[in-house]
């Protein structure tokens, strides 16, 4: 006897049994005989058509057209196993860049990671929130006896090729040297390195403040970053921080304008990027007004009290779903 007349003399005896006892020991022997066929690479078409075969010979009254039911299956199958095949290849996938994604996010929390000067005559406060599990901005101080710096950068794109944008500007300001302190020449230096390392359709904004300790003023220059605040407390007004330059790494050879305020105490310098200013409701995106309305709610806090109340609200205002990198700092003038 042939193993295929063995295996349906097996299948036979099988689904009687199971026909007639419907038990446990009957539905094992079926798993066994699955196992058994795979390992002989019976396919499911050829189990299909025994199955046919062996109820044709148990019910030799059964209807044709039952039977050839088991031909709409074979093909359904056929057509269901592809499909699920290349569901899970996707999902292998999908869990595969998920996994990446994770770990990117983490080395790049680890590798951006910085601590909130505290100071004696300047409070500051930062939060900074992606809107998914990498970050495009980017934030960092340099502190020295005579200053504090605050860098703010922003990736014109999302995912891991920001967050590698984010390690070559992080790179070029570590390989600044000393001497280039003053805010234009900071981002002259780094709009040379962007230039000449980051892909053509990709574009950093940035905003970089030097607060002078000695004759308290505040000097800073930008590159096509968002403009931020400053709320003078003499006249409890606001006023747009003044900001022009183009992005980093359009041309090479780019002059940054300078601009300086003089910080008098109980004074705000309030930084951000576009994902704070273009917080969307749904009537649409916020007035700049909302902006300064929480501002002055929260300005008898502390400056990381406020950054961090101010965010929530915000948030509230979104649903609860951020749509772009949220990043704030306040400094705010004891």
């Amino acid at each position: 006897m042939d193993f295929k007349s063995i295996l349906e003399s097996s299948y036979r005896e099988i689904l009687r049994r199971y026909i007639e006892e419907s038990s446990e020991a009957a539905l094992y022997q079926g798993q066994m005989f699955s196992r058994k066929s795979i390992i002989q690479q019976i396919s499911p078409e050829e189990i299909i058509s025994i199955h046919c075969k062996v109820l044709k010979d148990l019910f030799p009254d059964i209807r044709e057209e039952i039977l050839a039911s088991f031909d709409f299956l074979i093909e359904f199958m056929m057509n269901y196993g592809l499909a699920y095949q290349e569901y899970q290849s996707l999902r292998d996938k999908q869990f595969e860049i998920k996994s990446e994604i994770e770990m990117a996010a983490s080395i790049q929390e680890n590798f951006f990671e910085t601590s909130i000067p505290k100071l004696d005559e300047i409070d500051i406060g930062a939060i900074s929130v992606p809107a998914k599990k990498i970050n495009g901005d980017f934030y960092c101080f340099v502190e020295d006896e005579k200053s504090i710096s605050i860098a703010i950068a922003d990736v014109i794109g999302k995912g891991i090729p920001a967050a590698l944008c984010m390690s070559m500007i992080k790179y070029g300001m570590d390989s600044l040297p000393k001497s280039i302190n003053n805010p234009n020449d900071v981002l002259s230096n780094l709009n040379r390195v962007v230039e000449n390392n980051l892909d053509s359709s990709m574009f950093i904004t940035m905003f970089y403040g030097v607060y002078d300790f000695s004759n308290h003023t505040f000097i800073y220059a930008a590159a096509g970053h968002e403009q931020g605040f400053y709320y003078h407390a003499s006249s409890q007004s606001f006023e747009d921080l003044t900001t022009r330059g183009m992005v980093l790494g359009v041309q090479k050879d780019i002059t940054y304008e300078q601009f300086e305020k003089k910080v008098k105490p109980g004074d705000l310098i309030v930084m951000l990027s576009d994902g704070v200013t273009e917080s969307r409701t749904a009537k649409g995106f916020i007035e700049r007004s909302i902006i300064t309305d929480l501002i002055q709610t929260y300005m008898h806090l502390s400056a990381q009290e406020m950054v961090e109340n101010i965010y929530r609200d915000l948030e509230r205002l979104q649903n609860f779903e951020i749509r772009d990198d949220f990043t704030l700092i306040i400094f705010k003038k004891i």
